[in-house]
C-alpha cells in the first residue's frame, strides 16, 4: 500500500484496493474492511495522512498521502523483501538442483535393472 501511495502521490482507498491486487504477495482477495483498517493503522503510525475531499459531486471521500515516515518504512520493507526474495531464490535453486539429482539417480537405477 505504501508503494502505491508513493507511486500515485495521493489516492482514495477504493483506488488503492483496485491496484493492490497487482502487487499482492498472494492470490487472496483483499477485504475492504481490512484495507481501511490498515490505512487507519498506517495513519496512527504517521506513515500516511488523510483528509476529506469534498470537491465534486457525491459524498466526501478520504484521500490518503504518504508521509516521510511512510517513505522510510517503505524503504525498510523493500530491504527486507529484497533479502527474502534472495533467500527464496537460493532455496528454489537448491531444491530444484536436489530434485533433478534425485530424478537422475532414479533414472540411472531404473536403467541398471
Amino acid at each position: 500500500m505504501l508503494f502505491l501511495l508513493k507511486k500515485k502521490g495521493r489516492s482514495y482507498g477504493y483506488e488503492l484496493a483496485a491496484e493492490l491486487r497487482e502487487y499482492a504477495l498472494t492470490d487472496a482477495s483483499i477485504e475492504a474492511a481490512a484495507l481501511y483498517k490498515t490505512l487507519r493503522q498506517l495513519e496512527q503510525n504517521d506513515c500516511v495522512t488523510s483528509e476529506w475531499d469534498v470537491t465534486g459531486k457525491g459524498p466526501a471521500k478520504r484521500v490518503y498521502c504518504l508521509t516521510s515516515r511512510g517513505e522510510e518504512h517503505l524503504a525498510e520493507w523493500i530491504t527486507v523483501l529484497d533479502h527474502v526474495a534472495r533467500s527464496m531464490t537460493r532455496f528454489v535453486r537448491a531444491a530444484g538442483k536436489q530434485e533433478r539429482a534425485a530424478k537422475t539417480a532414479e533414472m540411472a537405477l531404473a536403467r541398471s535393472r
